[in-house]
């Protein structure tokens, strides 16, 4: 195995990390009872509880008043009169369907390191960075946070302390949708009724949810003898718009203090392990991307993310019959000509797949099985391929005897993907004493790594609970290498670095 640094860097779950989120009563009844109880309350008491809920939890939050309203915008239907409110009891209101939630209160892990968008104002050498986390709280529910830090000329690494708020992001109200594009997805999804021409004839080439709604309303209407008919078409189109969606954080926030918190209703269960890269288009724009899965409780639905600031994230299916599965993972730049992704739709292999669109996934290519006892039970990426002189890097999950998870390393060629160059023959990291325990035991696994002045950095999670970060020299990697057992004799391409 080779001399891998383990940093010591650890970044460990917080439940003292809480951000505010709609409280639902079980029931609609329950929500008219509340309400009912706070319009008996006389001003004095409405005075005297909102000043002792804003007393404990103001100094916990940022603009918290605001969401409150917010609230209160949401339940004021379960009032029985328009006699108008106080201000102070409207935000009362809104306090009783507010709840705190600590979104890692039980994990902090399985990293993706990304450079930052900002690498202003550093010492020569230096970059900055933004590790993404699988974050679990209450319920089980998972979401995606954010934390910065640097990698000094010599590869040490410094993470930034997060400051002591999170906030959700809000949903983009007015986020518009490609039309052409939407009935892409439609047809994909075996959506092509009549009902479809009807509702989409008359939305621009752009349209918002609330367009769409309308239309739906309209169609309905007019049509009202098939109205049974069109109600699974029509819900199917809902649930396919809410899917796909912007979310937007407080621009003047600390990466620490933003979140991607499921909203769509195929992430009830949570949002787990997005892949970020920093993509590189033909004229040299950049994008950050990122793959996740989201769960529903039943079903998991690989998504895409799309960001340029990581403030505004648009949201949004990924399509086609070989989207199945988890752990897909993006090449950094298309390679001759389309965009390329590692995928694993049968759970157990790594197979290739291209694309000339980024949201439609049509066919696939096996690329490796298990081959090595460490691996014999399933095989996976680690995060997008890296690319170096020799070929793309591409870092593995590999399951072995006891369910243990380990981290390897393969070799692409560079223009030609589909072929594996080289391979490790043993873990690149496997999880040692201080690393077995945990929410699941025995596992080490990553998201995706850098790669800075010829050293490969790792963040890693340890048994689904922490995180931490190791390095190691790139050539030491190249050079562990072998060929593949249908190129005897082969020689693995070297480092590039003298």
């Amino acid at each position: 195995m080779l001399n891998v640094n383990r940093t010591g860097i650890l970044l460990r779950p917080n439940n003292a990390r809480v951000l505010y989120r709609p409280f639902e009563p079980p029931h609609p009844q329950r929500g008219m009872k509340i309400t009912s109880r706070v319009m008996e309350l006389s001003d004095a008491e409405v005075e005297t509880l909102l000043g002792g809920v804003l007393s404990e939890f103001h100094g916990r939050h940022q603009r918290l008043l605001n969401f409150f309203q917010e609230r209160y915008e949401a339940v004021k239907h379960h009032l029985l009169t328009d006699r108008p409110l106080s201000d102070s009891r409207r935000l009362l209101l809104g306090s009783f369907f507010t709840q705190e939630y600590a979104l890692e209160s039980a994990a902090l892990f399985n990293p993706s390191l990304i450079w930052h968008p900002e690498q202003g104002n550093l010492p020569p050498g230096t970059r900055r960075f933004i590790v993404s986390l699988r974050a679990i709280g209450e319920g089980h529910v998972s979401s995606v946070g954010f934390r910065s830090g640097t990698i000094d000329a010599a590869g040490a690494i410094t993470i930034a302390s997060p400051t002591g708020f999170v906030t959700s992001p809000h949903v983009v109200a007015n986020s518009q949708y490609d039309k052409s594009l939407f009935l892409k997805k439609l047809v994909e999804l075996g959506i092509t009724d009549a009902f479809v021409d009807l509702v989409f004839g008359s939305l621009d080439d752009f349209f918002t949810l609330g367009d769409l709604e309308a239309s739906l309303a309209h169609t309905s209407r007019q049509h009202r003898a098939r109205r049974r008919e069109w109600e699974p078409f029509a819900a199917a189109i809902v649930a396919l718009a809410r899917a796909n969606y912007e979310i937007e954080c407080e621009p003047d926030s600390d990466i620490s203090e933003r979140v991607i918190f499921p909203y769509s209703p195929a992430e009830t269960n949570g949002i787990e392990d997005a892949r970020f890269v920093r993509f590189v288009e033909d004229d040299g724009t950049v994008h950050y991307f990122a793959t996740y899965t989201a769960f529903d409780g039943n079903v998991f639905l690989p998504q895409f993310v799309e960001t340029d600031d990581f403030v505004r994230f648009r949201v949004s299916t990924l399509n086609g019959p070989e989207i199945t599965n988890k752990g897909l993972a993006l090449f950094p730049r298309r390679i001759n000509g389309v965009y390329v992704m590692l995928s694993r739709q049968d759970g157990e292999n790594i197979y290739l797949m291209e694309s000339d669109m980024l949201h439609f996934w049509h066919s696939k290519r096996l690329i490796l099985r298990p081959t090595y006892p460490w691996e014999y039970v399933q095989i996976g990426n680690c995060g997008s391929p890296i690319e170096t002189p020799a070929g793309w890097l591409v870092l593995t999950h590999g399951v072995g005897p006891m369910r243990k998870y380990s981290i390897g390393a393969v070799l692409l060629d560079l223009e030609d993907p589909s072929q594996v160059i080289g391979r490790l023959r043993t873990p690149l990291l496997s999880p040692n004493e201080n690393e077995r325990a945990g929410y699941v035991p025995n596992v080490v696994y990553s998201c995706g790594s850098l790669l800075h002045n010829g050293l490969l950095v790792i963040p890693y999670s340890m048994s689904d609970y922490a995180t931490t970060f190791a390095t190691v020299p790139l050539a030491d990697v190249l050079d562990a290498m072998e060929p593949p057992f249908d190129r005897p004799g082969g020689a693995v391409p070297s480092a590039g670095f003298s």
